[in-house]
């Protein structure tokens, strides 16, 4: 759900693994899956190629695509401003340009053809009316990068992709506002819309939730790893049991190349993991894979709420389980799930995490986005313990 796709990933080996790689059945589609070979690392290999239009590439999700792509035997071109990590895959195609600019699709204007477009870091619905009008009748299949966010009431549990959406927002935007129809999820809803018209049935809409894992610069997880790593009393918000859900980029990406591959269109609600998961869970889950002496004390979402203690951004991966966010981190992506998306381990996610935030910049590990400061932290604990003291 972040708003800026476009941080950076500090390039190494992605893993493939045997993770249900392409094994489910077909979405939408009646073709039989195409029998597979297996590249020398273990990574499926279709038999047939496709050519991938990546707008984007580089940026959070994007290099998990590319890297499985090609290794299961796709030709790869990415399109994007050449600005977010450059360097990275030197051998792959790049066509430069920017779609905030006049002509900025005149790269993508020709009459090469395309297998499928993936686009990526399209927030404004205008991106996808210049993709579409760049590449109009030139691809079988347009794939669009939504979010959760489309959604305008969360107060129910188990939500499907047919849930009460956000008014459509501003075709025009050309910036976002916190609310009304330039908010991030009105212009995603319009996006979609667009989408769907321009494209017409082959397009494959994907919803996903909270994106986690190495190369997040939004901090909106790896705040826990970072803090469960140093240590000592951790205030940890509302209930053990209450629900949270989160997705690794590099399963959301590596699945997409798989719905790709089967030709899988429709509209798919994305997040995890597949099995249910509470907060207790998965900050137990991120400590086992330290030697942190951390202990967690649970404080209610009445005292966060008092103490002003804002859930998602100062307590990332929650969201109050009661009201209007009960279904917040309860959304239904059976879907989703039916059609091969699968999870890497939490541990995995978590070691990974850490392993790459101790490769920034020193100002980027002092000052993390997401997150309570460790003063307030403190100070919130202290006043949790004098009021269970005083009865």
């Amino acid at each position: 759900m972040s708003i800026d796709r476009r941080g950076f990933l500090k390039a190494g080996a992605l893993a493939g693994g045997a993770l249900g790689l392409g094994l489910t059945p077909r979405v939408g589609s009646s073709e039989t899956p195409a029998p597979l070979t297996f590249t020398p690392d273990g990574v499926e290999q279709r038999p047939a190629p496709l050519r991938m239009l990546i707008l984007g590439g580089t940026g959070f999700i994007g290099p998990a695509q590319v890297e499985y792509a090609i290794a299961r035997g796709h030709t790869v071109t990415l399109f994007n401003r050449g600005r977010t990590n450059p360097s990275l895959f030197p051998n792959v195609e790049k066509l430069v340009g920017d779609r905030n600019a006049p002509n900025g699709y005149d790269a993508l204007k020709g009459n090469r053809q395309w297998d499928v477009v993936i686009d990526n870091p399209t927030t404004y619905p205008r991106w996808v009316r210049g993709a579409a009008d760049a590449l109009a009748g030139r691809t079988k299949h347009y794939m669009y990068v939504s979010t959760i966010s489309v959604f305008r009431d969360y107060s129910q549990p188990r939500m499907g992709e047919d849930g009460p959406l956000h008014e459509p927002g501003d075709p025009t935007a050309t910036a976002m506002t916190p609310q009304g129809p330039a908010s991030y999820g009105a212009l995603k809803v319009r996006s979609e819309m667009d989408a769907r018209e321009r494209f017409g049935a082959n397009v494959t809409v994907v919803r996903p939730g909270l994106i986690v894992g190495p190369g997040d610069l939004s901090d909106r997880f790896s705040y826990w790893p970072v803090r469960i790593e140093k240590g000592g009393e951790i205030l940890s918000p509302g209930s053990p049991d209450d629900a949270t859900q989160y997705v690794d980029a590099r399963d959301l990406g590596e699945w997409m190349i798989r719905l790709a591959e089967n030709r899988v269109f429709g509209t798919f609600n994305a997040t995890g993991p597949a099995t249910p998961t509470n907060m207790a869970q998965m900050l137990y889950g991120i400590k086992a894979v330290t030697s942190s002496d951390a202990t967690f004390t649970w404080v209610d979402a009445d005292f966060l709420q008092a103490q002003q203690v804002r859930g998602w951004t100062e307590m990332p991966v929650w969201q109050p389980g009661r009201g209007p966010t009960l279904g917040f981190m309860q959304i239904d992506c059976s879907k989703a799930y039916a059609a091969g998306l699968t999870f890497r381990p939490l541990a995995d996610t978590a070691r990974d995490t850490l392993a790459w935030y101790h490769t920034r910049p020193a100002d980027q590990q002092a000052q993390l986005r997401a997150g309570i400061a460790p003063e307030k932290e403190k100070a919130v604990l202290a006043a949790w313990h004098a009021r269970a003291k005083g009865g």
